[in-house]
């Protein structure tokens, strides 16, 4: 039995998609794609945020443990890069140099976005000292920094001594 044209078009044409199906389907893998690269990049930002307040962190702890061994903190000379770096150590005689360790396992020299941290061995907030990164925008004093005196600060960013004193005497 012959097949008519219709009947063998009808079939061809099943067995294939069109280049609109195509089309539709290749705008929304690009839609989906563009939804999911908004999200992972705008998390990426406060990703690197977090990881900055981590590093702040461990230096902080880092001059914990060089306190405990030379019973102070670091000078403005010697900054934070004494924490890996020995010879920046600024001390007489070579017991006291002996005493010295790497305080952090991997140098950290500069904030996430290149910019070096800002040490101040005598705080101005009332602290053992002050630690601080300009943030994102590498400007001192705006609203992005990242410091070791904000969970001593108040609402309005005004330093408040009630949160640093003492715990009350068993």
């Amino acid at each position: 039995m012959p097949e008519t044209r219709l009947a063998r078009s009808v079939r061809t044409s099943r067995g294939a998609f069109t280049l609109i199906e195509v089309l539709i389907v290749l705008v929304i893998v690009l839609a989906l794609s563009g939804l999911v690269g908004v999200a992972i990049f705008g998390r990426q930002d406060e990703a690197k945020l977090k990881l900055a307040e981590t590093d702040l962190n461990n230096i902080e702890k880092a001059m914990e443990f060089f306190r405990l061994d030379f019973e102070r903190f670091p000078t403005d000379d010697e900054g934070v890069a004494v924490l890996w770096d020995s010879s920046l150590l600024d001390v007489e005689d070579e017991a006291e140099e002996a005493k010295w360790e790497a305080y952090l396992r991997e140098p950290i020299p500069t904030d996430r976005w290149g910019n070096e941290w800002g040490y101040r061995s005598e705080s101005e907030y009332g602290q053992d000292f002050d630690l601080w990164s300009n943030g994102p925008d590498g400007e001192e004093d705006t609203e992005d920094d990242i410091t070791s005196w904000a969970n001593a600060a108040g609402e309005d960013g005004e330093f408040d001594s009630e949160l640093l004193a003492p715990p009350p005497s068993p």
